[in-house]
């Protein structure tokens, strides 16, 4: 005996949930996009200083890596690592650094059109510390 089924009918493609799913992916890609623009703006921490220009500088490549950063603006507003301190701020930063390295790099990144002493007053309090190896960020 036979059993009649009905009739044969083509397979679809069920159009709803093809759409759902490239929304889905749309979405992931616009987060995740989102999420990696925050991240580097974490790392970079851009400040915005004009360096002084140099005509021999060491390339970015042959120099370390740096145990601390220290950014003076044009106002003489100082930044480690890129986030306001005070000079008493950067005082305590600086002698943490010395108790666990006394062979840390610093680099001071000096805005061109900041006062002289406002950098002479960093690497005052680096010798104060007994860090000597520091290094002066310019522009090619």
């Amino acid at each position: 005996m036979r059993i009649e089924l009905g009739e044969d009918q083509e397979p679809e493609i069920g159009l709803v949930a093809l759409i759902d799913c490239i929304f889905f992916l749309l979405m992931f890609f616009m987060v995740a996009t989102t999420f990696k623009q925050q991240e580097e703006n974490r790392k970079n921490r851009a400040l915005p200083v004009d360096l002084p220009k140099s005509d021999a500088t060491l390339r970015a490549e042959d120099a370390s890596e740096p145990g601390m950063v220290i950014t003076i603006d044009r106002d003489g507003k100082v930044f480690v690592d890129g986030a306001a301190t005070t000079r008493q701020g950067l005082h305590d930063r600086l002698r943490g650094l010395a108790a666990r390295d006394r062979n840390a790099s610093i680099r001071i990144d000096g805005d061109r059109r900041a006062d002289f002493q406002s950098v002479v007053r960093v690497m005052d309090l680096c010798a104060f510390e007994g860090l000597t190896n520091l290094a002066v960020h310019v522009r090619e």
